[in-house]
């Protein structure tokens, strides 16, 4: 009898420690540090715009200010910062895709604005309205992103869950780049070009989000997170047109610190980041060590030319006066915004 009641008082009190967690093995984090996590994509993703870069000896325009470089130093995670400015979905296929494995836990990837020639539709909408076809220019991107981009996003998500089958992906989209007004005096965005362009935006996040959902993959759209954060608002998380020209129409240090680090982060690791000192300090210590793995990658990486927005300049204009029978000095001497 002795015997039987001490059984029974042992069943109860086990039972009352699994209960409370006691004699049950700790549960494990279910995002742990130091596991995989690739970065994919264009200069959205490489951080152009951040004015600080990883010396990997490339064009790539990789920032350790960028929100990928920030989520992995406040998460402790293993980054192979693959991101590349200028890269299309071809680029992303034949040069970042073999940084996956099964091991991969986190990716994260925008692309597709550069297959749409985003740079060039700016470039031309930033002439004067009498040099300028930007309706066209946008009209052009439109139907490429109705018509072509679809088929190459499926195939490269195709590609990105065949190699990485135990990860969780990320789409990320693109803002939109105005509010209405262009206060560059350098430029000449009208407010019905910034309307077409920032529809444009509408457009390519549409057909990202669906191409991500059909693969099963989580879209995350930022424009609203960056309404408000535009090119010419009081605080901007997007640079105008600036010097150096690379950094122009790019989301800042605040565009990634503030705009996409705490949205992406929430979908990608379940918790919402900041970017304190901290974090923001051991992003900076990581950034010899990354520096060194993109290296390895550099031959691959050279044959990826960034796609530059060009500005309208004089010897540009005049150019296009003549061919078009417009007197340039005196559309300057009449004040030069139309």
């Amino acid at each position: 009898m002795k015997r039987h009641l001490l059984r029974i008082v042992g069943a109860i009190a086990a039972t009352s420690l699994a209960t409370i967690g006691l004699v049950t093995s700790p549960a494990q984090p279910s995002h742990a540090a130091g596991e995989s996590y690739v970065a994919l994509g264009d200069s959205y993703s490489s951080g152009t715009g951040t004015r600080t870069y990883i010396d990997d000896g490339t064009d790539c325009l990789r920032s350790t200010y960028a929100y990928a470089a920030l989520t992995a130093a406040a998460k402790g995670y293993t980054l192979n910062f693959r991101a590349c400015s200028g890269a299309v979905v071809a680029d992303v296929q034949n040069t970042q895709l073999s940084a996956l494995s099964s091991s991969t836990r986190f990716v994260t990837i925008s692309v597709g604005g550069n297959d749409a020639g985003f740079a060039d539709v700016l470039t031309e909408c930033a002439l004067p309205a009498w040099a300028s076809d930007c309706a066209g220019a946008v009209a052009g991107a439109r139907s490429f992103i109705n018509g072509t981009l679809p088929g190459r996003l499926n195939t490269l998500y195709s590609g990105i869950r065949t190699r990485a089958p135990n990860a969780k992906v990320v789409v990320v989209g693109y803002p939109k780049i105005f509010m209405g007004e262009d206060c560059n005096l350098a430029t000449f965005f009208s407010p019905e070009d910034e309307a077409a362009l920032n529809n444009a935006v509408v457009l390519i996040n549409s057909v990202i989000a669906s191409a991500a959902s059909a693969r099963g993959f989580t879209f995350v759209n930022p424009v609203s997170r960056f309404t408000g954060h535009a090119v010419c608002d009081p605080t901007e998380w997007i640079n105008g047109f600036s010097n150096p020209v690379r950094e122009s129409y790019h989301p800042n240090r605040l565009g990634h610190s503030s705009g996409y680090l705490p949205l992406v982060s929430g979908v990608l690791t379940g918790t919402s980041l900041a970017a304190t000192p901290a974090v923001l300090a051991a992003a900076q210590d990581g950034s010899a060590k990354q520096a060194a793995l993109q290296r390895t990658y550099a031959a691959q990486d050279r044959h990826i030319t960034p796609k530059l927005f060009q500005p309208p300049t004089e010897e540009r204009l005049r150019v296009l006066a003549k061919e078009k029978g417009v007197d340039y000095d005196a559309w300057v001497r009449a004040g030069s915004r139309d």
